[in-house]
This record gives C-alpha cells, structure tokens and sequence, in this order.
C-alpha cells in the first residue's frame, strides 16, 4: 500500500476511540495533530499504579507496532505528561490518546518493540 493510500490518522482514531467505548474503556483525545498523517502516542494511565506511553512505529516488516517509553516501566503521570510534552515539541503534528485502564489494556493493534 503507497502513502496515498494509507487511512487519515483523524479517521483511523476515531474508529479505535469507538472500539474503546464497546469494550468499556475510558479514552480521549488529549490532543490532535495532523488530520492526515500525523503519528500517534498513546498514554496509557493505570490510575494508582502509573502510565506508560507508547509511541506509533513500524517494525522491520513495515507492520503497525509501538516502541515504549522508559522500557515499558510504569512511570508518574507527571513524567508521562513531560515526555508526552517533550515529543510534542518535536513533532507538532503528533495526536495524543490517553486511556484509563488499570490493566493497561488498549484496542490499538501492534506489538510494543
């Protein structure tokens, strides 16, 4: 598949915000980037326990996966919030989903590298 023919980042959010809301899990858009093809960072917020974030990316296949931040650790929501802020300042048109879920559970698909 070219570029052109990959689906708008907006749409494709707003099919796994949908996919959130059947399977009972609290997810916002805490901030838009580009409409067509802006990367995506999900903060995952396992409320007492932390957050974890993940960053979109391809693995060597070009498949769909996520590269963790902080080694997958579960880290401060303050420090989430910081690194989230550190990557929006180096890509303007990063999209920022964060969900609520003690078990860390997210209907994005793709492995975490």
């Amino acid at each position: 598949m070219e570029d052109d023919d990959r689906i708008p980042t907006e749409l494709w959010i707003k099919a796994h915000i949908r996919r959130c809301i059947v399977d009972a899990i609290p997810a916002v858009v805490a901030r838009k980037g580009s409409p067509q093809g802006g990367l995506v960072m999900l903060k995952l917020n396992q409320l007492d326990q932390g957050c974890r974030v993940l960053t979109q990316t391809r693995d060597v296949d070009g498949k769909q996966a996520w590269m963790a931040a902080k080694e997958n650790a579960l880290m401060p929501e303050a420090d989430a919030d910081a690194y989230i802020a550190r990557a929006v300042k180096r890509d303007p048109d990063l999209w920022v989903i964060e969900i609520e879920d003690r078990a860390g559970r997210h209907p994005f698909e793709g492995k975490i590298l």
